[in-house]
């Protein structure tokens, strides 16, 4: 059975008074059950999350690393660095790293092949642009990703994996693909983990939405055969927000 997965990414946001205030208010919500709960702190916090979350089921993630395990690469974490603080699991394709740090298909590859040697969970992104939905090569662009950064991984590798498909016209615009739509693209992929690996490796992968999911509109989403929960960015800084995000699941 396919895990069911929420997953807050809280991007550039929350000094450590703020880290910590929301963390307190999402343990205060008390316990879920039949879905896993990742929140993604800036990394100057992720040591201190982890320490304050020890005693909760929410499991603390970071939102990028590099693919060398240490070096002359000023600035960066790699993943064995996210481990030495009890991190396990990262974000790796976010749309923002690609438009804004220029991350390509093959710097994942090699990313998403360092988390895995190193047993990290990835959270691996992925989505197309507006005008590629409207000039209808939304699947090839989606097909294409895939194919360049996860294709050539070994079989076993998958164990390890979590899509996330994030159309990047709805990131933050307040636009959404409607669920039809989502669940229309989650299928598309499935098929193509399918047709790339095999059906068991397909029906076990948990594939995530993302883009602008709020409350009013998660369960909906979240009902779509294919679609196995969410990554979630603004609505992830509002505890509120957040679990009644969770449990619309």
């Amino acid at each position: 059975m396919r895990k069911k997965i929420v997953a807050g990414n809280w991007k550039m946001n929350n000094n450590k008074a703020e880290t910590d205030q929301l963390i307190a208010a999402l343990k205060a919500k008390g316990s879920f059950t039949g879905v896993e709960v990742k929140v993604a702190p800036t990394s100057i916090h992720l040591a201190q999350a982890v320490e304050t979350l020890s005693d909760s089921a929410i499991e603390v993630i970071g939102q990028n690393m590099h693919q060398a395990t240490n070096g002359a690469y000023t600035g960066e974490i790699s993943a064995v660095m996210l481990q030495s603080v009890g991190v396990n699991s990262v974000i790796l394709g976010h749309s923002e790293r690609r438009a804004y740090f220029n991350e390509t298909d093959e710097a994942l590859e090699e990313k998403v092949a360092s988390a895995v040697k190193q047993d990290m969970e990835v959270v691996f992104c992925f989505g197309e642009e507006l005008e590629d939905r409207q000039s209808e090569q939304h699947f090839q662009v989606v097909e294409d990703q895939l194919h360049k950064a996860l294709f050539s991984l070994p079989h076993t590798a998958w164990e390890k994996i979590v899509l996330a498909y994030e159309p990047v016209w709805a990131i933050g615009t307040g636009e959404t693909a409607s669920p039809e739509q989502a669940q229309e693209m989650h299928a598309f992929i499935r098929g193509l983990v399918a047709q790339n690996f095999d059906e068991n490796i397909a029906e076990n992968v948990a594939i995530l939405y993302g883009g602008s999911v709020k409350p009013a509109n998660a369960q909906e989403i979240f009902s779509k055969p294919d679609v196995d929960g969410g990554l979630i960015g603004g609505a992830a800084l509002n505890a509120d927000d957040f679990f009644a995000i969770v449990q619309s699941i």
